[in-house]
């Protein structure tokens, strides 16, 4: 039977209405005096606050305690704090230790220092309406904390989208040889500039560090005949390597061989002019004695240049005014070999003239015994 049933006289009031009668909401004092007394609470006086001040800021200590040890946190060296108060943003935090207000801050970290990368690859249609297979791998850091979380809803998804579009539009302004062979490069330089034109107006945080052009390829029925072209293109490269190289080891040798020529036609020309002053030196010298004694100058020019000529022939003259027998000995054995015994005159081929006692001139055989006429205008 319920307490405030009539004739229920045993069951006690909750409120602590001894009476049974409904007289209205029990007494606060009387409530905490008995919670008081059930938690061994304060002296109670039946008049006054049943619970302890003591006990009261005892609680409230520990749980400013516990409040205050609950904010702090690490942010890593590689990382960049960004903090936020019930939702607004507030700044940067910077790597170490810190504190924030439990269930008032938020911090998120982000990373700012690892290089990440997005891949970006499919089937695109060239400027000459051929399909081929590219495969695109950008790298990039996050140098804005702030923007790259509250920019866009995902910076990764839209730099993905941004790559792909990118790749698209410069794919199809170039032609299918260039993207496989030699214009490699110049589409992984347009790719890059493109990207950063599209990510520019949503200021997503991010900085494209290095955009890598993967090796594109050719559809499978035609894959063969491609790699043939690159073959022979990669030859065509390696031979103008090797004749660039050979030219650069052949031109020193040939400026050597041109500059001792030179030095040669020079050393040549000085040589000539010597030679030619000496003989008209000797000319000089000899033209007095020819006016002086014509005969016998003519004479003596004559016998040293037969000496010099027949001087390196193997045949013998005789004269054989006197018999008509032709006395035959074995003359030309016998010059050899008193050649061989000794030391042969050199003979200078180049001292040949135009005039006919050049031969002469070159030879150290006097051509008189007499005095030159000077000397005998001295002597007397």
């Amino acid at each position: 039977m319920a307490w405030n049933e009539p004739g229920n006289k045993g069951n006690k009031d909750p409120w602590g209405n001894k009476s049974g009668n409904d007289k209205g909401p029990p007494d606060l004092d009387e409530v905490f005096r008995n919670l008081s007394k059930r938690f061994g609470g304060g002296k109670g006086n039946g008049k006054g606050p049943v619970f302890s001040s003591f006990a009261l800021i005892l609680v409230l200590g520990i749980a400013v305690v516990v409040w205050g040890l609950s904010g702090f946190y690490t942010v890593k060296e590689a990382e960049k704090g960004v903090a936020l108060r019930f939702g607004q943003y507030i700044g940067e935090v910077d790597p170490g230790l810190q504190w924030k207000a439990t269930f008032i801050d938020e911090v998120i970290p982000v990373n700012v220092h690892t290089v990440r990368s997005i891949p970006a690859s499919g089937s695109m249609l060239t400027t000459d309406e051929n399909v081929v297979l590219v495969e695109l791998d950008v790298q990039y850091r996050v140098t804005n904390a702030y923007n790259f979380l509250f920019s866009a809803v995902d910076a990764n998804a839209s730099l993905r989208e941004a790559t792909d579009s990118a790749l698209r539009y410069v794919i199809g302004h170039n032609s299918m040889d260039d993207i496989l062979t030699t214009g490699r490069d110049k589409i992984r330089v347009d790719t890059w500039s493109e990207v950063e034109r599209i990510i520019e107006p949503y200021k997503l945080g991010i900085t494209i560090v290095d955009v890598n052009f993967l090796p594109a390829r050719p559809p499978e029925e035609v894959k063969a005949s491609f790699d043939d072209a690159i073959s022979a293109q990669e030859d065509e490269q390696r031979f103008i390597r090797e004749a660039e190289a050979y030219a650069r080891a052949i031109e020193p040798k040939a400026r050597g061989q041109v500059k001792r020529m030179e030095q040669q036609a020079r050393a040549y020309k000085e040589r000539e002019v010597l030679e030619a002053r000496g003989k008209v030196a000797r000319f000089n010298l000899l033209l007095p004695e020819y006016k002086a004694a014509p005969h016998v100058t003519r004479e003596r020019l004559y016998l040293d240049a037969m000496q010099i000529v027949l001087s390196g022939t193997s045949k013998v003259l005789v004269d054989t005014k006197n018999s008509n027998n032709m006395m035959y000995l074995p003359l030309d054995k016998l010059m050899q070999k008193s050649q061989s015994n000794t030391q042969p005159r050199s003979v200078n081929s180049s001292s040949t003239t135009s005039y006919p006692y050049g031969s002469a001139a070159q030879t150290n055989v006097p051509l008189d015994t007499r005095p030159i006429r000077g000397e005998r205008q001295g002597r007397n």
